[in-house]
């Protein structure tokens, strides 16, 4: 029996996550930096020998989805899909069945990973709901009550934040994000890691509980990207961490498309 498999692409401004399903099994999945000067060449020999890697046949995906915030990136992953997999990608954007209603102003302004974030969430929980997903930058959006997308916040991710220390202030050096051993650091580097990881914390909870009072007052809160486990230890308001909330996300939008 022949086994048809999604393959789904989440391409983000740093990184690029790549995601098997196998009905609505995630089999595997791998994290790539993300350069719009790959070429179709660079990008097929590198997927191939990642499946090669995993044991997974290319001529078992039958599909692929793509959701991009890098412009530059989609048409060499477009013309992957069609060289390795035999297949046209379905890219998230307009005319595209998401399954959640867009209240923006212009919802062409909506970035294509924040409504598939409510996709996923939406799947998993009851509205209303607030999800934070930590990347290049840190996004907290909202869904109401009726499940519609209603907007949110957009901040600098958290490396983002260490590297303009880094690079415009000159006595600081380059740090690791991670979680010092106090908050009152006793030297620079502590001091920074403080201030990153606690000042970040302190951020998403402060814009979270503002939300949640416009939402009504109860909302589910759901954390997703490179540094959310992290961060919601020091979170009091972050209830579960996802780290493959855009994939599932994904996942169900391809499934509301299907022919």
């Amino acid at each position: 029996m022949t086994i048809e498999r999604l393959l789904a692409m989440d391409v983000g401004n740093t990184h690029t996550v790549l995601g098997v399903f196998e009905g609505e099994r995630l089999i595997a999945s791998w994290r790539l930096h993300t350069s719009p000067d790959r070429t179709t060449d660079e990008l097929t020999a590198w997927v191939s020998q990642l499946f090669t890697l995993a044991g997974i046949e290319t001529s078992s995906v039958r599909a692929v989805i793509i959701a991009c915030v890098v412009p530059p990136s989609l048409p060499a992953l477009a013309s992957l899909s069609e060289k390795l997999f035999n297949t046209a990608p379905l890219v998230v954007g307009p005319g595209v069945k998401t399954g959640v209603p867009i209240k923006y102003d212009d919802p062409r302004e909506v970035g294509a990973d924040r409504v598939v974030n409510a996709a996923g969430a939406l799947a998993r929980h009851k509205p209303p709901l607030i999800i934070v997903d930590f990347g290049t930058a840190i996004t907290i959006d909202a869904v109401n009550a009726a499940g519609e997308y209603v907007g949110g916040a957009i901040a600098p991710g958290v490396r983002l934040g260490l590297a303009a220390l880094f690079q415009r202030a000159a006595k600081l050096p380059k740090v690791d994000f991670s979680r010092p051993p106090a908050v009152i650091g006793t030297n620079t580097v502590h001091s920074m890691q403080s201030g990153a990881y606690f000042g970040y914390a302190a951020l998403v909870d402060g814009v979270v509980e503002r939300m949640k009072r416009e939402l009504g007052g109860a909302a589910a809160v759901i954390a997703t990207g490179g540094e959310a486990r992290l961060v919601a230890e020091a979170s009091k308001l972050i209830e579960e961490v996802d780290e493959n909330l855009t994939l599932e996300g994904l996942r169900i939008i391809y499934g509301r498309n299907r022919k």
